[in-house]
């Protein structure tokens, strides 16, 4: 009966977080008819969807490099192949609930074709931390700036404030997880454990690498937020960059809450919220500007697909 429900659980979530994705789009949808919407895609916008892909390649480019200057241990590997599994993941991440299904597929594949399992989940880990306190940094960097032109709603900053802290004490639990005792009946039941904790551990003596691969992360997230600000230029609106920021970063999160498959339908009613709701941007140019962000998000899953139909034929 037990093991029934357990295996039930997975399933239950899954059909729920379809549900909200389709919900949230159906509401939508319903509230803005699509006609309005594809009205504001013009030829216009081409030079900035291809600006768009650049900033994608771009920023696989970067994240390859990250984690390979966090792989500290084993072999050298050609940069070609962290690239390629970096695609790999962009793809599942498009087929699996949440943003981390990918970093699960690609990190778990490469560990296990390379031997270093737990140091390539540690690296993909570390990596997807670093990226979350980068646009932090970036948040309140740009929010000050965004008060003086509007009023931000508190709650959205006190769950960005929330959100920073649990990044602060998951990052130091990595770096400091050698301190961290398990029990015995638990380390030897799964022997992955220790190697883990190591793997983390580890980075506390590779202070370089860590810096760069923060610098990384740092660009990565600058890109990100062109990527925004380029799709919105697309539809021809003008945002205040300030602001941009401080709602683009406010989506990601919540977004990333495990209610929905890839944050799909919750992504464009927080957009909706906040562009429409507070700056006043018309709803069907705000969730216009917004399906253009999938077509980076395709293009990266594309090369996936073509690094994973590779493999098979190899």
């Amino acid at each position: 009966m037990t093991a029934g429900k357990t295996a039930k659980g997975p399933w239950i979530k899954k059909i729920f977080q379809l549900l909200v994705s389709v919900g949230g789009f159906a509401y939508i949808f319903y509230k803005i008819p699509f006609a309005s919407v594809m009205e504001n895609w013009t030829a216009a916008m081409i030079p900035w969807v291809v600006a768009m892909l650049v900033a994608a390649n771009l920023i696989m480019l970067i994240q390859a490099n990250r984690w390979k200057g966090l792989s500290v241990q084993g072999p050298e590997i050609p940069f070609k192949t962290y690239y390629a599994y970096t695609a790999l993941g962009y793809f599942f991440n498009n087929l699996l609930p949440t943003g981390f299904g990918g970093d699960a597929v690609k990190s778990l594949a490469f560990g296990k074709k390379f031997n270093q399992t737990s140091q390539s989940i540690s690296a993909v880990f570390l990596s997807r931390i670093q990226g979350l306190l980068a646009m932090f940094l970036c948040f309140f960097v740009a929010l000050p700036f965004a008060l003086s032109k509007i009023n931000v709603p508190t709650v959205y900053t006190l769950i960005m404030c929330v959100a920073l802290l649990v990044c602060i004490a998951v990052i130091l639990c990595c770096l400091f997880s050698d301190k961290i005792p398990f029990p015995e009946a638990i380390t030897n039941k799964i022997r992955f454990i220790p190697k883990l904790q190591y793997s983390l551990s580890i980075y506390r003596k590779h202070k370089k690498q860590l810096l760069l691969s923060s610098l990384d992360s740092l660009w990565l997230q600058l890109l990100t937020l062109f990527t925004s600000f380029a799709y919105f230029k697309a539809v021809g609106v003008d945002i205040n960059i300030g602001i941009l920021v401080v709602f683009t970063s406010i989506t990601i999160v919540v977004a990333m809450l495990p209610i929905s498959l890839n944050g799909i339908g919750v992504r464009e009613g927080v957009q909706i919220a906040l562009f429409s709701g507070i700056l006043g941007i018309p709803a069907d140019l705000v969730l216009a500007a917004g399906l253009l962000g999938y077509i980076p998000l395709l293009f990266q899953a594309l090369q996936g697909a073509v690094v994973l139909v590779g493999s098979k034929k190899d």
